[in-house]
C-alpha cells in the first residue's frame, strides 16, 4: 500500500526562520516515519490532494484550508493554531473563523489556548506542545551577564519594552542582546538608536537558528516581551538550554512557563523587566528559583513527547479516513 502523502501549508519559509518555519520544519520531520512530507505556502483544487492537509495559521492558510475543505471533504485536515490567531485573528476576523470550521482538528501549542475556542472548536482540539533538543549551558563571556531577546522586530514581539529596559538597568556586568531581523523598519530605526544611545544594548540582527541558540546558551537568561503567543519556541529553547526565562504577562507564556512561574512582569512594563534583570543578574538564589522552575517544566518539551503525541493524533486523522 502507498504511503500517504501528507502536506504541511506554512506561510512561512527557512529564510523566514521564525517560529511557524521550526514549527513545519520539526513536524515535516517527525511525520516522515508515516508517509511522504512536503511543505508548501498553499494548496488548490488544480493540484493533486494530499491524504492529510495540516495548516499553519488560520488566516495565513485559509485560502488553502477553505480549497481543500470544499474540494474534498471526506479527506482529513489539521490546523494549528498560532499566538496571532488566538489572541487576534479568530476573534476579529471572519476568515480566520472560518478555518476553525473547515478543519477536521485543531491544535493548539500550550494549555491556555484552549481558552480562546468556543465549545465547538475545543471539542475538536488537542493540546501538543512544541519540543527541542536539549543544549548544554555553554561558559558565558568573562565578565559580562548577557540577556538574550530572541524574536524578528515586529509590533507582536513587544521589542520597545526590551530596548527601553536596557535604558533602566543598574547593573554594571549586564548586556541585552537582542537576535532579530528587521521585519519593521520603524523598529529597525529604534535599535539602532536604542544601541547608539545605550551601550549594554546590542542588535545582532538575524542570525540562524542554530547560532542563535549557541548564543542563548551562554546567557544569564532570555527575555521575551511579546503581545501574544500561541507556544514561543524560544521558551523552550532557553529552557531546554538550562537558562530561565523573563517573560511578559499574558496567557501563552503562562501555558507554558506555569501559573506560579516568578519570572512575569506585566506586559510593557520596561521598568518591570529591568527590576527582573537586575535581580537575576545579582542574586543567585532568583537565578536558582527560576532555574529550577524552568526545569521542571523541561520534561513537557522533550523531542519524544511531542513525536509521540502528533503521531497519534496523525494516526487518528488517517484511520478516520483510509
Amino acid at each position: 500500500m502507498a504511503r500517504p502523502h501528507i502536506l504541511i501549508v506554512s506561510p512561512a519559509s527557512a529564510r523566514e526562520n521564525n517560529g511557524n518555519w521550526q514549527t513545519a520544519s520539526r513536524w515535516m520531520r517527525f511525520l516522515g516515519a508515516r508517509g511522504k512530507v512536503t511543505v508548501a505556502r498553499g494548496w488548490d483544487s488544480g493540484q493533486p490532494a494530499p491524504d492529510l492537509l495540516v495548516a499553519l495559521h488560520a488566516r495565513r492558510s485559509a485560502g488553502a484550508l477553505a480549497a481543500f475543505a470544499a474540494a474534498h471533504p471526506d479527506r482529513p485536515s489539521l490546523l494549528v493554531l498560532t499566538g496571532t490567531d488566538l489572541y487576534r485573528d479568530i476573534h476579529e476576523d471572519a476568515v480566520a473563523r472560518a478555518s476553525l470550521a473547515h478543519a477536521g482538528a485543531l491544535v493548539v501549542l500550550q494549555p491556555r489556548g484552549l481558552d480562546e475556542l468556543d465549545a465547538s472548536s475545543r471539542a475538536k482540539a488537542h493540546v501538543i506542545c512544541q519540543s527541542a533538543p536539549m543544549l548544554h549551558p555553554a561558559r558565558p563571556h568573562a565578565g559580562t551577564r548577557d540577556i538574550a531577546m530572541i524574536g524578528h522586530l515586529r509590533e507582536e514581539k513587544d521589542p520597545l519594552t526590551f530596548m527601553r529596559a536596557a535604558a533602566l538597568v543598574r547593573s554594571p556586568c549586564v548586556r541585552l542582546l537582542h537576535v532579530g531581523g528587521a521585519l519593521d523598519p520603524q523598529l529597525a530605526d529604534a535599535a539602532l538608536a536604542s544601541q547608539a544611545n545605550t551601550p549594554r544594548y546590542r542588535w545582532l540582527g538575524a542570525l540562524p537558528h542554530m547560532p542563535a541558540r549557541r548564543r542563548l546558551a551562554r546567557c544569564r537568561a532570555m527575555a521575551i516581551c511579546s503581545r501574544m503567543e500561541g507556544g514561543a519556541n524560544v521558551i523552550i529553547e532557553a529552557v531546554t538550554s538550562g537558562v530561565p526565562v523573563l517573560a511578559s504577562d499574558i496567557p501563552g507564556n503562562r501555558g507554558m512557563l506555569g501559573e506560579d512561574y516568578a519570572g512575569f512582569f506585566p506586559l510593557g512594563d520596561a521598568a518591570a523587566l529591568a527590576g527582573l534583570i537586575d535581580r537575576i543578574s545579582m542574586d543567585e538564589r532568583f537565578h536558582a528559583k527560576l532555574l529550577r522552575q524552568c526545569a521542571a517544566r523541561r520534561r513537557l518539551f522533550a523531542p519524544a513527547r511531542e513525536r509521540a503525541a502528533l503521531l497519534d493524533l496523525v494516526d487518528n486523522l488517517l484511520l478516520r479516513n483510509p
